[in-house]
């Protein structure tokens, strides 16, 4: 029986257990079964993998897509580039590292993408922000991250400093952080949101539920938005031909 999982914490719903649980009855695949391990740290890998050496491969989400770098004993041009994981592959000795979220955010991004979406604010600087920030700049788009701390980094402003002439320049604004996610789905991030137009597009990373407040309340603007269900499937399927050697 192949082994495949998810690592992160903590893993009140879990997309990608769902997503390959049936993945695998519909396609009539009955050698492969995919767990959730939800791990209080990420010392804690060393055990998962010693406990299920059948284990093929896994994916990593929050909050260890960077901090799983030093397991690793291969990396992509794309790890190199965002300081970021959300795929790892294992054979024998070996275990490699991906970014697939970069290729999920791209496709999935460039659908509703207009002319007049020329300056993006990314919100939050965590490992999925890095993976934003490969596309925009492989599209040349410029863009700033946006923090509750560490506002004094490079290319990085504080929500305070959102003001009514900066989100009419930038017209696209990604939310990177949990902001909103189930259970906590009256949360949003902090930004004006009354400077919000129907020129804007609002992609927020998180799928659960469809329709977070953050992107209500662009919809109710006229903006367009997005969320991140499509991201997750694209990412997960080229998971799976990565662990599958496709």
């Amino acid at each position: 029986m192949r082994e495949y999982g998810l690592i992160g914490f903590p893993l009140s719903h879990s997309f990608s257990q769902k997503y390959f649980t049936e993945k695998f009855v519909k396609e009539g695949i009955d050698d492969a079964v995919f767990h959730a391990f939800s791990i209080p740290a990420i010392t804690d890998l060393a055990g998962i993998l010693q406990q299920h050496p059948a284990l093929k491969g896994f994916a990593i989400t929050i909050p260890y897509k960077r901090a799983v770098i030093n397991y690793l004993t291969n990396i992509s041009s794309a790890v190199r580039e965002t300081d970021a994981c959300n795929c790892v592959k294992i054979e024998g000795d070996k275990i490699s590292g991906y970014n697939t979220d970069v290729i999920g955010f791209e496709n999935s991004f460039i659908k509703y993408l207009q002319k007049h979406h020329t300056k993006a604010l990314v919100l939050g600087t965590g490992g999925a922000s890095s993976a934003v920030a490969f596309v925009l700049d492989k599209m040349q788009i410029p863009f700033l991250y946006v923090s509750r701390t560490n506002s004094n980094a490079k290319n990085t402003i504080g929500y305070d400093a959102l003001n009514d002439d900066l989100m009419k320049e930038y017209t696209i604004i990604i939310n990177c952080t949990p902001l909103g996610t189930y259970p906590k789905t009256d949360q949003a991030p902090p930004i004006p949101y009354g400077a919000v137009t129907n020129n804007h597009y609002l992609f927020d990373l998180v799928y659960n539920p469809p329709l977070t407040r953050f992107l209500q309340y662009g919809k109710d603007k006229g903006a367009t938005i997005q969320n991140g269900y499509e991201m997750l499937v694209i990412q997960a399927e080229e998971n799976w031909k990565i662990w599958n050697g496709v």
